[in-house]
């Protein structure tokens, strides 16, 4: 009996160039290697904070 984990859906759709360094940490956190490339995370926290820090390069995909 696991419990079914949310995921979302994020896609990268503004490049990381000229963007603080912390910026850049993010999307490669997030596990981003090209532009429009959609990635599913695992709906927590920790990632919903790192959408809410580089929101003008991301957006979540209904």
């Amino acid at each position: 009996m696991t419990a079914a984990k949310k995921t979302i859906h994020i896609k990268y759709v503004r490049s990381k160039i000229c963007t603080p360094k912390k910026h850049k940490l993010v999307v490669k956190g997030l596990g981003f290697t090209r532009l429009n490339q959609v990635v599913e995370r695992e709906d927590t926290p920790s990632v919903r904070g790192m959408i809410a820090k580089i929101p003008h390069l991301v957006q979540v995909v209904e």
